[in-house]
């Protein structure tokens, strides 16, 4: 973690925040509001100024405690903090006004917040960003109960703190096992679901339930309360995640989005997926149980991890392929990448003879769109990669220039959406 102290009038007691890897947020000190460094004494401006040159080091800058120095470093932290490339900013009195992140999320105070001050910090992390970021955290090293409650009295109405603060916590874990246990009794962990009503209660139902678990894991108490195995989680979210992908195939195939009234919480799945990482540490795991041998049966917790990700989804025959073929002895990242790059050459080249495409644009265009995550549309590059042909059907059976086009990107589309991200 990238962690860099933004300073003003003294240092900061940096012990209370400890732990906190992985988040992104900032703390607020003690003092009053100092934007001008020039006005520090001068033991307070050798602080800032060891800051400021850690700060130069760690990503290449050269700002200083001047006033035009120090405004060029209070801009750049802005622009890093917003772009989650630091993760913890400590401050006094300062991002209050004229700073905006959506991704930041935890305020750690240690100051008497009143009123507007108490709003305008507290307001820092309140941003929406998704379904995974629908509230900020406020961590208090004092008690501003009192506070808090006057302020959101002034500024909204006395009886508005529920809502704009969250209940406490054994409301949600209360209404967390209740909402389990009522998709217990209905759905077990894994089954298909065959009914288009059944269907529609399992998402509804295990979508609240994902909410809820999203609230709940700001808790530290969730994890010893949560009764929801790994395994029966993850059982649920591969009928999930195959509801969605087979609801949105058919509204594409039926051109009517049926799903237009269903509320599906996929950003929630994606928050607690597995990675490439995590399969090959599972593979060496089973090689390692099984003395060095393979077997030809993908064991279990492989399928159920790679079945309830969205982003693996697509993906599973290659990994279930790996594992009935990777080999009892060697490093299995490298078989790993070898068997990628493999069949991804085999796949492609098939689709290149399979459309008559021109070898190398089709290559090139594979590449780049490998590297930027998606296939140009438009432009030369697609047009390089198509073969000479009509722009009008001779035949009824033959492709028209345009027929030809969609189906080649949507072909390439999907080569790329099969093998980006696993090497």
């Amino acid at each position: 973690m990238d962690f860099h102290a933004f300073v003003f009038e003294r240092p900061y007691c940096g012990e209370r925040v400890d732990g906190v890897a992985g988040e992104t947020g900032y703390a607020l000190g003690d003092d009053e509001e100092t934007t001008d460094p020039t006005s520090l004494s001068a033991d307070d401006r050798a602080f800032l100024d060891r800051a400021i040159d850690d700060y130069n080091t760690q990503f290449g800058t050269a700002y200083d405690s001047s006033a035009n120095g120090f405004e060029g470093y209070y801009e750049d932290i802005s622009r890093r903090l917003a772009c989650r490339e630091i993760d913890l900013v400590i401050v006094v009195n300062m991002f209050l006004t004229g700073f905006d992140s959506k991704t930041l999320n935890t305020l750690w105070v240690d100051k008497h917040l009143r009123s507007h001050g108490l709003i305008q910090a507290f307001s820092r992390t309140n941003r929406i960003l998704n379904s995974v970021k629908s509230y900020g955290n406020i961590v208090c090293f004092r008690d501003l109960q009192a506070e808090t409650d006057e302020a959101i009295a002034l500024f909204g109405d006395k009886d508005a703190g529920g809502i704009v603060l969250l209940r406490p916590y054994a409301e949600y874990l209360s209404e967390y096992l209740a909402r389990l246990a009522e998709l217990r009794e209905r759905h077990d962990p894994g089954s298909p679901i065959l009914s288009e009503a059944a269907q529609r209660d399992f998402i509804a139902r295990f979508g609240s339930i994902l909410r809820l678990r999203n609230i709940l894991a700001s808790f530290d108490d969730f994890a010893d309360d949560d009764v929801l195995t790994e395994a029966d989680f993850a059982d649920y979210r591969s009928v999930y995640v195959d509801l969605y992908q087979d609801l949105r195939q058919r509204a594409t195939g039926d051109r009517e989005d049926v799903t237009e009234d269903l509320v599906f919480e996929i950003e929630l799945v994606k928050q607690v997926e597995v990675g490439v990482d995590y399969i090959l540490m599972l593979v060496e795991q089973h090689r390692t149980e099984m003395g060095g041998r393979t077997d030809k049966e993908v064991p279990a917790d492989i399928t159920r991890a790679v079945t309830s990700s969205p982003t693996l989804h697509s993906k599973r025959d290659l990994i279930e392929d790996f594992v009935r073929s990777v080999s009892a002895h060697g490093d299995v990242t490298e078989q790993w990448q070898g068997f990628i790059t493999g069949r991804q050459e085999t796949e492609l080249a098939g689709l290149i003879a399979r459309e008559h495409l021109r070898d190398q644009p089709a290559r090139t265009l594979v590449a780049t769109a490998m590297r930027d995550g998606q296939v140009p549309t438009e432009g030369t590059a697609i047009t390089a990669v198509l073969p000479p042909m009509s722009r009008f059907r001779r035949d009824a059976g033959d492709d028209t220039h345009e027929t030809k086009k969609t189906r080649v990107l949507d072909a390439l589309a999907a080569h790329v959406a099969r093998f980006r991200g696993l090497v």
